[in-house]
């Protein structure tokens, strides 16, 4: 088995965003190439509600995923195609925008909101899909544990626990807490890009020292070791997804394959002629 050497670390920066949410932007524009097909990752954390309850008012998004993952806090979510929910500790929500849909995030005010969310890209054959829209709870996120981490699988496999598999891009995402002084070694498909983000605590990655918060891409390989140290945990978004290698032309929440694809995005948002699906409502379960 051959270790994943680091390729790059992306560090997060401070950003505000949506109406006035205080947040750690990690994967943006200038990190497509190396994170493909993972587009954007904005981390939450803090203790003040003050930095987030602005929330995300209604906006469009066409051509990709979105996924939120909460550790704490919860948020509400409302789409113009009638969806309404809220996640909380634990859960995620995975959206597919599609052709286009419009929708809300409005964190509520908690002890500590921590938590991420994804931007995964579409294929282009794809990026006009039908909109889905779900939430992710309970038993549908599968949990391990041995005497050296705690693995809750978001969606993919891992030893033989599994989450929910992807309608579109079969990715993986995992939330591993590496106990004090310990190590987890996870097997990765040859094909796939694979990253870890640093969402809580250190870590040692190939005999350095990385910071919470950062993003660390990895080269070629059949697997990842991360470290925690001696006296503290460790906690880790695992990241892996066959790179898609298309062109990208990316407008606010819109993602598309052209500057002539993103111009029509946006003629429709002006016309009232975005969304043009109506998906059946939400039940729950494993999307296919």
């Amino acid at each position: 088995m051959k270790e994943r050497a680091i390729r790059k670390t992306v560090r997060g920066q401070r950003a505000v965003d949506g109406a006035g949410v205080h947040l750690v932007r990690v994967l943006g524009r200038d990190t497509i190439a190396d994170f493909d097909p993972f587009l954007m990752l904005d981390s939450f954390d803090s203790t003040n509600p003050d930095d987030y309850t602005a929330g995300f008012p209604m906006h469009p998004h066409r051509g990709i995923e979105t996924i939120t993952y909460l550790i704490g806090g919860q948020i509400d979510h409302e789409d113009s195609l009638g969806n309404a929910g809220r996640i909380g500790p634990g859960q995620a929500q995975w959206m597919t925008a599609g052709s286009g849909i419009m929708h809300q995030e409005m964190p509520q005010p908690s002890k500590r909101m921590l938590g991420l969310q994804l931007w995964l890209n579409l294929p282009a054959a794809e990026k006009m899909a039908d909109p889905q829209y779900f939430d992710i709870a309970g038993g549908m996120i599968g949990e391990t544990e041995d005497e050296n981490a705690a693995v809750r699988v978001i969606s993919g496999e891992y030893g033989g626990t599994r989450g929910v598999q992807p309608r579109h891009l079969p990715a993986s995402i995992y939330d591993v807490t590496v106990k004090p002084g310990r190590s987890v070694t996870i097997p990765t498909p040859a094909d796939e890009n694979v990253s870890v983000f640093l969402i809580e605590g250190d870590a040692v990655i190939g005999g350095q020292q990385i910071a919470e918060k950062t993003a660390v891409n990895f080269g070629a390989g059949d697997a990842v070791t991360v470290g925690a140290p001696a006296d503290a945990e460790a906690r880790f978004i695992f990241l892996s997804g066959r790179p898609l290698g298309e062109p990208v032309a990316w407008g606010g929440p819109i993602v598309m394959n052209t500057r002539e694809e993103l111009k029509h995005a946006f003629d429709e948002l002006d016309a009232g002629t975005f969304v043009k699906h109506k998906p059946a409502p939400p039940t729950g379960g494993t999307p296919q």
